[in-house]
């Protein structure tokens, strides 16, 4: 069992990473840290003296003064040095640095200044380091105008507003969730290296990410069309991109329905994609669900009865409900890293339409059980 502390846990990497740690409980166990650890070294010598593997993510990104980045980036680091030196630990640490430490700025020079004195520590102290350099990262849960220009195109799509490109230039991205599966790869093989750049996945112009999210936000946010997703890169946007709902009151969906004197006929779901579609039925009082889902896309349609779909993002407390009815058929998509469930709060048996972008798998199912 590797014990596992992450300065910035609650941050969007250290987010991920914690959640995904997570997955592996057998392997994996988490040390829990506190931003204010850092203003009182008593506790923060109780969090370093538990943990074998220290992934140093807290960092301050943006600021007006850059020299109060420079100083608490590098406060931050010293403060975790001197932790270790005081603990005596040889604890594997992995820091992450940025792209910027070629730029003339102080956010970069801080990033490589910091990754030096960590680097020097373990030379010093028979500890193991890795320091990351990290290009731009994306993905669910980042903060707009903060952690990347696709958080804030993101957000601005899904709540009225028109995003704007400052500077129309080629960015290289990676994915949140790959880099993660990378920090977890090193942690595993116990790598030690003072300067390793993280593989970027993909060169893209910024012009064209907001296309992209764009045509997302005309065919799926505006009309619940699941739109074409050809690479990858594709599927990791689509899914950051539907991280910026406003849940609460997006939700559930209803569909248009056509009558005439036959009946009533039921768009459920229109495709870019492929996937599974199945087909339930509930009695009442029972409860379907209570899993979540790291990269697949649901639907569920209710077309007939009365039902509960409840959500919860796995690291939170507060829990979406939403209720349907088959009287007005609707639906509600299921985000990543959500737990989920649907309850029969009905009398009569309830009649759901399942969707989800790709056929079960049981050695990759992608399904995690926890109670919403």
């Amino acid at each position: 069992m590797i014990k596992i502390g992450i300065t910035g846990q609650n941050g969007f990497v250290g987010s991920s990473l914690y959640n995904t740690l997570g997955l592996f409980p057998e392997e994996f166990q988490r040390i829990d840290f506190h931003k204010e650890f850092f203003e009182n070294s008593g506790q923060m010598d109780d969090f370093v003296k538990q943990c074998d593997v220290i992934v140093h993510l807290a960092a301050m990104n943006r600021h007006p003064d850059p020299e109060v980045i420079y100083e608490n980036n590098m406060g931050l680091v010293k403060k975790l040095t001197d932790s270790l030196e005081r603990t005596g630990s040889t604890a594997h640490v992995l820091f992450s640095s940025s792209s910027q430490e070629e730029r003339d700025n102080l956010y970069g020079k801080s990033k490589k200044e910091g990754r030096e004195l960590l680097a020097k520590w373990a030379k010093s102290n028979g500890g193991k380091f890795g320091g990351m350099i990290i290009p731009n990262v994306f993905g669910p849960f980042g903060q707009p105008n903060y952690n990347s220009f696709i958080a804030t195109f993101c957000h601005k799509l899904t709540h009225g507003e028109n995003p704007v490109i400052d500077h129309d230039g080629e960015v290289k991205l990676i994915y949140v969730g790959d880099l993660v599966q990378e920090i977890i790869r090193q942690i595993r093989t116990g790598e030690t290296n003072e300067e390793y750049s993280v593989p970027h996945k993909i060169t893209i112009k910024v012009s064209e990410v907001l296309s992209k999210l764009e045509n997302f936000k005309k065919l799926y946010f505006d009309g619940g069309e699941i739109p074409e997703l050809k690479t990858d890169f594709d599927y990791q946007l689509f899914n950051t991109f539907r991280c910026y709902f406003d849940l609460k009151n997006h939700y559930p969906v209803k569909f248009t329905q056509h009558t005439d004197p036959r009946g009533a006929f039921v768009e459920v779901i229109r495709l870019g994609i492929g996937g599974q579609c199945s087909f339930s039925t509930t009695v009442p009082g029972i409860t379907r669900g209570n899993h979540f889902h790291t990269r697949k896309i649901e639907r569920f349609a209710v077309i007939k009865g009365k039902a509960l779909i409840q959500l919860r993002k796995i690291d939170t407390d507060e829990v979406l409900d939403y209720y349907l009815d088959g009287a007005e058929p609707a639906y509600v998509d299921m985000p990543i890293w959500y737990t989920h469930n649907i309850k029969n709060i009905g009398e009569e048996d309830l009649y759901t339409i399942f969707w989800i972008n790709e056929p079960y798998n049981p050695e990759d199912a992608d399904t995690y059980f926890v109670e919403v």
